[in-house]
């Protein structure tokens, strides 16, 4: 029995251990606070200051955004739903060589925004995807350090262009212990909003953990790409994942000398992309390098619905669309279905994805119906960048990008017409309007759902005017397709309220009623859809 207890008490503690060591699901890219630094851009050994900047988009409207630049400056912007404001940040803020440093900007705000980074000198482009701090993870796996000839062939401190890459680990609001875990592994004792740099020699490190949730970086202040030039090259590293992860690979991304930089608990893993096998599994990490590019790929599990993309000025932009083959005509870029898309099939797999000119400053890519995984991806003259698009919803809705699902309640109470507006209003719902064909056989599966046979009749929020014996609708929307049973609705003086029948058969035929009889509400919230304009 002693025994018994002893190894399911175990069984919890390392079950608590790996829920315990990696973020939570990502259900979107978006949140209330962010910590976003800006690793040192050496581009072509040139001296003048990058252009360093963050591009924000708020997902409702009003929402204040606070951005504390060090001490050097803070501001402060109003953003309504769907906007999106490019903010160059303070050249100061750019990171050095100092091993510590507390050079980050903070960025708050009442309402949810993505955030992505963009560093540009001369002709150097990085571009990052900043995750908010509740989803920021204890454990990351690193990942192997690309051969790059002119950079990791010829290691030396004293030459920029040839220094190890670096690992950037940003503390959140408190102090974190973080252990470095390689060959020496190290322990390190970070002050809220610190940053931390950590030179990766080879395959020395493995794996960063610690007690309070961090971000992490990789990069080089200055690779070599071609001809002798370097620019920065840096990506943000995702959360470990205790759990087998299947990354797919989109041919347009993998070009010529496209290698996959492979995590695992056990292992780390260098391979060139064979168009063969477009699929990497791993229980850690994939990520793409071509010469100037590191681009983490997209795990299965965090395909979405929504994604928000705002292009580069002056530059060549695209996003980049995977999903399975059946489903590509549920894909939206705005308001409508992709024109002329270029599918290419992934050998070996279900899924196609295609390329698609960014023409507009946002784009807002959905699907209708299923999830997908979306890249944005650019070239400025020979440069390349990119990162995985931001995530606005994981939900698919036929009707938009969807913020915050419908809600269809069927009042517990039966009571008059009057009283049933005053419930559903009290639940911070209506009395159910059924005025938009569109969504109205929509409403009805969701009604089905929810009734589950147990109610004949409900009160939906159509009444009789007094004054002109005219029906309208509670939410003022116009009276246009009705569903009236035959021989309804009755004369003017009849029934003054409406109500549809829920029995099968009936095809939810409305009649007009008393409106003191006893019946319950059908209650109802519209969901809020994320503007595609």
């Amino acid at each position: 029995m002693c025994s018994v207890l002893l190894l399911l008490l175990l069984l919890l503690l390392l079950a608590a251990r790996s829920s315990d060591s990696s973020a939570d699901p990502r259900e979107d890219d978006a949140g209330h606070e962010f910590i976003v630094v800006f690793p040192e851009n050496i581009a072509y050994y040139h001296p003048i200051p990058p252009r360093n900047s963050v591009q924000i988009t708020a997902l409702r409207d009003n929402t204040v955004v606070h951005l504390r630049m060090h001490t050097y400056r803070d501001m402060t912007e109003t953003l309504s739903a769907g906007q999106t404001k490019e903010i160059f940040v303070d050249v100061r803020l750019e990171l050095r060589k100092e091993v510590t440093s507390n050079e980050a900007l903070i960025i708050t705000s009442t309402g949810k925004i993505t955030v992505r980074t963009t560093s540009l000198k001369l002709n150097s482009v990085q571009t990052a995807l900043v995750l908010p701090t509740t989803k920021l993870g204890k454990e990351y796996l690193i990942p192997p350090v690309p051969q790059i000839q002119g950079t990791t062939d010829q290691v030396s401190l004293d030459v920029t262009e040839r220094r190890p890459f670096t690992l950037f680990i940003v503390s959140a609001k408190q102090e974190t212990k973080v252990t470095i875990e390689g060959v020496p592994t190290r322990e390190v004792v970070l002050q809220p909003q610190q940053v931390l740099q950590v030179l990766v020699q080879q395959a020395e490190l493995r794996a960063v953990k610690a007690d309070q949730p961090v971000a992490v970086l990789f990069g080089h202040a200055c690779a070599i790409r071609h001809n002798c030039t370097c620019g920065l090259l840096q990506t943000t590293l995702s959360p470990a994942k205790d759990q087998k992860l299947r990354f797919f690979i989109p041919p347009f991304l993998a070009k010529n000398k496209t290698l996959l930089l492979i995590s695992s608990n056990e292992s780390t893993t260098i391979k060139g992309f064979d168009p063969d096998s477009p699929l990497v599994e791993t229980n850690g990490t994939a990520i793409l390098y071509r010469p100037g590019l590191l681009l983490p790929l997209i795990p299965e599990t965090d395909f979405a619905s929504c994604y928000v993309i705002n292009r580069i000025k002056g530059m060549q932009n695209f996003a980049v669309i995977l999903v399975h083959k059946s489903f590509i005509d549920g894909v939206r870029i705005g308001n409508i279905p992709l024109e002329n898309p270029d599918w290419q099939q992934l050998r070996g797999t279900e899924f196609v994805s295609t390329p698609v000119d960014l023409l507009l400053d946002k784009s807002v890519i959905w699907h209708t119906s299923h999830k997908m995984a979306v890249y944005f991806h650019g070239k400025y003259q020979a440069a390349l960048f990119g990162n995985p698009a931001p995530i606005i919803s994981k939900t698919a809705d036929f009707r938009g990008c969807l913020l915050a699902p419908e809600v269809v309640h069927i009042g517990e109470v039966a009571a008059g017409w009057r009283e049933s507006v005053k419930y559903c209003r009290d639940n911070d719902l209506q009395l159910v309007s059924l005025s938009d064909g569109h969504n109205v056989t929509h409403i009805y599966k969701e009604i089905i759902q929810v009734n589950n046979d147990s109610v004949r009749e409900a009160w939906i929020g159509m009444r009789r005017s007094s004054q002109t014996g005219e029906w309208y609708w509670l939410s003022n929307d116009p009276v246009n397709a009705t569903n009236w049973k035959d021989g309804e609705p009755g004369a003017v003086n009849e029934g003054q309220c409406a109500i549809m029948s829920l029995e099968s058969g009936e095809e939810f035929g409305w009649s007009d009623q008393d409106c003191c009889k006893a019946v319950r509400p059908v209650c109802y919230r519209r969901p809020v859809l994320f503007p595609l304009g």
